[in-house]
């Protein structure tokens, strides 16, 4: 069985993060890892606390995962700190691990901020060079890059700027009102668009966190980068089509939608 770890926060409410990603890796028949950058008490409305774990545990957690059973792939979400940030480089490093995701969280989809502001820089440094893809939505994608992002042009270029600060292929995610969800990769030779159909479902929690698992799970089982993100972008769309809706906010989606069992 291929296997992936998701080094991330842990949501309370199930739809997104830890929980999210462990549902989609094993919708992908992945055999899922976490290590826990953080407790958060959230909803579907928004974020009420987060408890980071010390860098220190943060350590042994990926230890304990590197020396046992080691990772296919790795994908890592919200890292709010620099001293968390800096231990998961090393480890990723030391381990010489391999299909690394980084999604640079920086803002839930309620509009919490989930990244300090020194933490930035630290990801920039440490974390992205070490990734062979990246996820980041515009706004983040204005703040890695110092740019303003208005046009499809624009998403290009941002594309291209964070290849060549960082080294990795990026996808550019055109989801926040820009287009219609289509989203721009480029791996160092081409852009490639991928498009996608807005589904009129107001519940999105969990979708930054939901597709760079789906890219995780699918380079862990060998796919390349642009099939990846394709096959990612598909299983979304089945996830967003099930019309899930649950909570009083942004809900999650139906992770398990295309799942049969007797069970």
């Amino acid at each position: 069985m291929y296997t992936a770890l998701t080094i991330a926060g842990s949501d309370s409410s199930g739809g997104a993060g830890i929980q999210a990603d462990i549902k989609t890796m094993t919708a992908h028949g992945v055999y899922a890892m976490s290590a826990i950058t953080a407790l958060t008490a959230q909803n579907t409305t928004g974020v009420s606390g987060i408890a980071e774990t010390s860098p220190e545990f943060l350590a042994l957690q990926l230890d304990s995962i590197f020396t046992d059973i080691f990772p296919n792939a790795v994908k890592t979400g919200m890292v709010s700190s620099c001293g968390l940030i800096e231990v998961i480089a090393e480890k990723l490093k030391f381990y010489g691990a391999k299909n690394i995701v980084v999604d640079p969280v920086m803002i839930a989809t309620s509009g919490s901020a989930l990244l300090k502001d020194d933490s930035v820089e630290s990801l920039k440094k440490n974390l992205i060079p070490l990734a062979d893809i990246i996820t980041p939505n515009i706004p983040e994608t204005e703040v890695l890059t110092g740019m303003k992002i208005n046009t499809p042009d624009d998403m290009e270029k941002s594309a291209e700027n964070i290849y060549n600060l960082f080294g990795c292929a990026v996808l550019v995610k055109g989801g926040h009102n820009l287009n219609d969800a289509n989203d721009c990769l480029f791996d160092g030779k081409e852009i490639k668009w991928f498009s996608g159909k807005r589904i009129d479902n107001p519940n999105t929690h969990g979708t930054g966190c939901t597709l760079s698992s789906a890219i995780a799970s699918n380079l862990a089982k060998g796919y390349g980068i642009s099939e990846s993100v394709e096959r990612a972008k598909d299983y979304i769309s089945g996830c967003l089509g099930a019309m899930l809706d649950l909570g009083k906010g942004s809900g999650p989606m139906n992770h398990m939608f295309d799942i049969k069992s007797r069970f």
